[in-house]
C-alpha cells in the first residue's frame, strides 16, 4: 500500500491527499516533519520535503506534488484531473503552478512561517506585519478566483480539475490559520464551499495540528 510521508499543514501534501482521495486510491498517513531533518525523510527525498508517496513493498519512492499528482492522473484512470485539449491541459497545469507558487509565497508560506514554525519550533511570537501583509495578499488572489469562478464552471473550465484541488489545498491551509477573509469575495466561498463539501476533503478538516488550533468556521462546509 502507499504510504503518504506528510504533515497536516503541508499544502501540498494536501493537494496530493485529494487527488488519492477522488481517485479512490488507498494509502495510509506518515508523519513527517520537514523542520526536523530526519533520516528516514531525507532517505526518500533528498530535498527533505514533505510530500513523498511511497510504496516500500515495490521499492517505490515519488518526491514533489505536482510530479505525484502527474503520475497518479497517468496511472489511475478514474476520475481524470487532467482532461480536455492541449491548450485546457496547459490552463491547468498554469493555475496549479499559479497556486503552488504564487499563492505560496505571498499567503501561505508566511503564515506558516509565522504561526506554525514560530510556534512549534524556535517558540517565538508571530511577526504582525507579515501576517497584515499575508492577508492582504490573500483579498488580491481571492479576487482573481472571484473572476475565475465567474467566468467558468470550475477554475479551469467544465469540469473540477487539478487547477481546482491545488487551489483548494492552499486556501484551506491559510484558512486554518486564519489568513482568509472572506468578506467580499462571494464567488470564491462559494466555490470553496463546494470542494469542503467533497468526501475527498473531509479528512483534511477533520485532522489538526497540534497546539494549533483553526478558527471555528474551519470545518464548516457552508462557512
Amino acid at each position: 500500500m502507499w504510504q503518504l510521508h506528510q504533515f497536516p499543514l503541508c499544502p501540498f501534501s494536501r493537494k496530493v491527499r485529494l487527488v488519492l482521495g477522488e481517485k479512490n486510491v488507498a494509502y495510509e498517513l506518515v508523519r513527517s516533519h520537514p523542520w526536523e531533518r530526519g533520516e528516514d525523510l531525507a532517505r526518500l527525498n533528498h530535498a527533505g520535503r514533505t510530500p513523498v508517496l511511497a510504496d516500500t513493498a515495490r521499492g517505490v519512492a515519488l518526491a514533489d506534488s505536482r510530479a505525484i499528482c502527474e503520475f497518479l492522473e497517468e496511472t489511475v484512470e478514474r476520475n481524470p484531473l487532467l482532461t480536455g485539449s492541449s491548450a485546457a491541459r496547459a490552463e491547468i497545469r498554469r493555475l496549479v503552478a499559479l497556486f503552488d507558487e504564487n499563492f505560496y509565497a505571498d499567503i501561505t508560506g508566511p503564515l506558516l512561517s509565522e504561526k506554525m514554525l514560530k510556534r512549534v519550533v524556535t517558540r517565538q511570537p508571530p511577526d504582525s506585519r507579515a501576517l497584515r501583509e499575508a492577508m492582504k495578499a490573500a483579498h488580491e488572489h481571492l479576487y482573481y478566483l472571484d473572476w475565475l469562478v465567474d467566468t467558468r464552471n470550475w477554475l479551469a473550465g467544465p469540469m473540477l480539475s487539478l487547477a481546482d484541488i491545488g487551489a483548494a489545498a492552499q486556501i484551506s491551509v491559510a484558512d486554518y490559520l486564519g489568513g482568509i477573509d472572506w468578506t467580499g469575495h462571494e464567488q470564491a466561498k462559494a466555490w470553496y464551499a463546494v470542494l469542503k463539501s467533497r468526501p475527498s476533503f473531509r479528512p483534511l478538516l477533520q485532522e489538526k495540528m497540534e497546539g494549533i488550533q483553526p478558527p471555528s468556521h474551519y470545518a464548516l462546509v457552508d462557512a
